[in-house]
């Protein structure tokens, strides 16, 4: 039970990653082709990624398995975790 949840709780936080770097990537792109500036200096974009992260990894390590995860199948080695 506590594998399985720790392999949806590692799934759900690089999904979340990704989401997140994406969109800071389009924001900082889209704000400095605009305004011909970026929206957010190198330092302010390392500490917006910090704080994102930390409280996703604490959300997602706090999580606590349920007896749901027994009922499925487990996955396969060759499952990609995206």
């Amino acid at each position: 039970m506590w594998g399985r949840n720790v392999y949806d709780s590692i799934s759900k936080f690089l999904q979340f990653q990704l989401t997140v770097n994406v969109v800071a990537v389009i924001v900082a792109f889209t704000g400095a082709c605009i305004t011909q500036d970026s929206p957010l200096k190198a330092v302010q974009m390392l500490w917006v990624n910090l704080i994102m992260d930390t409280f996703a990894s604490l959300a997602l390590a706090t999580e606590p398995p349920s007896e749901s995860l027994l009922l499925r199948k487990p996955y396969g080695r060759n499952k990609p975790l995206i």
